[in-house]
């Protein structure tokens, strides 16, 4: 049973007897997470230039931002948990606690806007917040959210909707979605940064097959 969530594994030994026997995915996993990050970063850098003013293409890009950092974080937790941990680690347990809250809180966001919510009952367009007065969406804000009603989910599913939610209530609730997006994007990338240097020094380190002789 996973213990973290989008975690494929109970433990580290199950994780590397599973990699034992698909070796072959570590190259073409490396790839697609770095055109993830590609997008995440393409997407969240579009958030500062994106005029409030055009009710449409500002929410478009925010839930697009939404659903790139959602899936690099997946990304990252199922594929290459060490980095992940890693670069949390090397943060104080105040910064630990945010950027792992903000995650889980946009995760919760995500869920909620593919189900039957709408993202503008999430985002409070307004004054106030850094970047607002030069009429960009980085300054809006997110809304407090009512309690999510999850009776048609099994019961682990709740207990991980709840925590998402209370991340969200507690790290997003009347922060700018410009501070949010731009923690973990920054965390993401140093994780993606790591993951790609680690499966680069492990394909190094590979042994390559030995060369079949020639026979006539």
């Amino acid at each position: 049973m996973p213990r973290r969530e989008h975690a494929r594994f109970c433990s580290a030994d199950c994780r590397a007897a599973w990699n034992r026997e698909h070796s072959g995915d570590a190259a073409a996993g490396a790839s697609a997470l770095q055109w993830s990050v590609t997008a995440m970063s393409e997407t969240t850098g579009r958030l500062p230039r994106t005029r409030a003013g055009d009710r449409p293409r500002a929410f478009a890009v925010i839930s697009e931002a939404v659903w790139w950092i959602t899936i690099v974080d997946a990304t990252l937790v199922r594929h290459h948990p060490d980095a992940y941990d890693s670069v949390l680690a090397g943060q104080a347990q105040a910064e630990r606690q945010l950027t792992e809250g903000i995650l889980a809180g946009l995760r919760f966001v995500r869920n909620r806007i593919g189900d039957e919510a709408d993202l503008a009952e999430f985002i409070e367009p307004g004054d106030a917040g850094p970047g607002a007065g030069e009429g960009r969406i980085r300054g809006w804000t997110w809304k407090p959210a009512p309690v999510p009603a999850l009776g048609s989910l099994a019961q682990r599913a709740q207990a991980w909707e709840i925590t998402r939610y209370q991340a969200y209530q507690a790290q997003l609730a009347g922060h700018t979605i410009g501070a949010t997006f731009g923690r973990a994007a920054e965390f993401l990338k140093l994780a993606a940064a790591d993951a790609t240097s680690i499966t680069d020094i492990s394909a190094q380190a590979r042994p390559w097959p030995e060369r079949p002789l020639n026979r006539r």
